[in-house]
């Protein structure tokens, strides 16, 4: 998702059984559909969101470039949605007309509180901590996940600067949520693009951390969450587990079942190696987040994802522009 860290999704390719949204078919089976780890539909796309649940299917992009495909959005068909927001306000009251709907849902909420430098848009922490305890109060602590991922190492958040940080977040998220999920920014070659290039223009360092670093700081961070009644979970990185951390789920059926009051039926399907995820289907669009964090492996042309924002409109099946609706070069 463009929310922070990559949640050891990687883009797909329509699985067997899912052909393109021309009429030819859609998704068979039930499933649980993600909302969304390549944008923020909360923040961003909520109108389009509840125009494709009316309808009871949206249309996705393909990411590879391939034909785009369509996904069933009713209760016959939807398990469940994840949403992923970092400004869950533009949404909360379209959440009580999807559980009216009769959907259950989680929201992963991502609260990092950051400089401005790399979150240049984010809602600040103070709004977002609100909105997580007003959401734990409607809906139970169940339908809640914090989010404090990624975890970026630069000359303005030191390690030292992330155990001060997470600690006083964590003070005032406690008894929203029972989990948070973290990882390490992932250094894809756009990704270190994009922070060399906020580096220079702001004026700030930064760096990948060493192993051994990654590893203490997860201890130091479990030991934290865990006096304020939380779960630390790691998001898709093995290598950096240790004491007190558990491999994350962030498509958890076990946490969607709790919020339905039912049993869940999904199957186990890491999307890569250190992925603990039940099997989904993600509805967003990759370059379509306005937010402009800095980090983000969602977002490789800020420009392109500003223009699609500006650009987009609520009343079309797919969130971004299909094949042939032009809008794709990159400013």
């Amino acid at each position: 998702m463009g929310h922070g860290a990559d949640p050891g999704i990687a883009p797909e390719a329509p699985p067997a059984g899912l052909t393109g949204a021309s009429g030819r078919g859609q998704m068979g089976g039930s499933m649980i559909v993600s909302a969304s780890y390549r944008t923020d539909i909360p923040a961003f796309y909520g109108r389009w969101f509840m125009n494709r649940l009316e309808a009871g299917y949206c249309d996705v992009a393909n990411p590879y470039g391939g034909p785009p495909y369509r996904v069933a959005l009713n209760p016959g068909t939807t398990d469940g949605f994840v949403f992923w927001t970092k400004n869950l306000g533009p949404f909360r009251g379209a959440l009580g007309e999807v559980g009216a709907r009769g959907f259950p849902f989680v929201v992963h909420y991502t609260i990092n509180g950051y400089p401005q430098a790399l979150e240049t848009s984010v809602t600040d922490a103070a709004r977002a901590v609100a909105h997580m305890s007003a959401l734990a109060e409607a809906h139970g602590p169940a339908a809640a996940v914090w989010r404090y991922d990624p975890v970026v190492v630069t000359s303005l958040t030191p390690l030292d600067w992330h155990v001060e940080n997470f600690s006083r977040l964590a003070r005032q998220l406690a008894g929203s949520t029972d989990e948070v999920v973290v990882s390490f920014a992932h250094v894809y070659r756009k990704t270190a693009r994009n922070m060399a290039a906020a580096s220079r223009a702001l004026g700030f360092d930064w760096r990948d951390p060493e192993a051994a670093e990654k590893r203490d700081l997860l201890a130091r961070l479990a030991g934290i969450a865990a006096g304020q009644g939380m779960r630390l979970s790691l998001c898709a990185q093995p290598d950096y587990l240790t004491d007190g951390v558990a491999a994350a789920r962030c498509i958890d059926a076990e946490r969607l079942a709790r919020v339905a009051g039912r049993p869940v039926p999904a199957r186990l399907k890491g999307n890569r190696p250190g992925c603990g995820c039940y099997e989904s289907r993600d509805i967003g669009a990759y370059d379509s987040c306005p937010h402009g964090c800095v980090y983000c492996y969602a977002v490789a042309h800020r420009g392109l994802a500003r223009r699609r924002f500006r650009q987009h409109d609520a009343e079309r099946p797919a969130l971004a522009p299909m094949a042939g609706q032009g809008l794709d070069a990159a400013e």
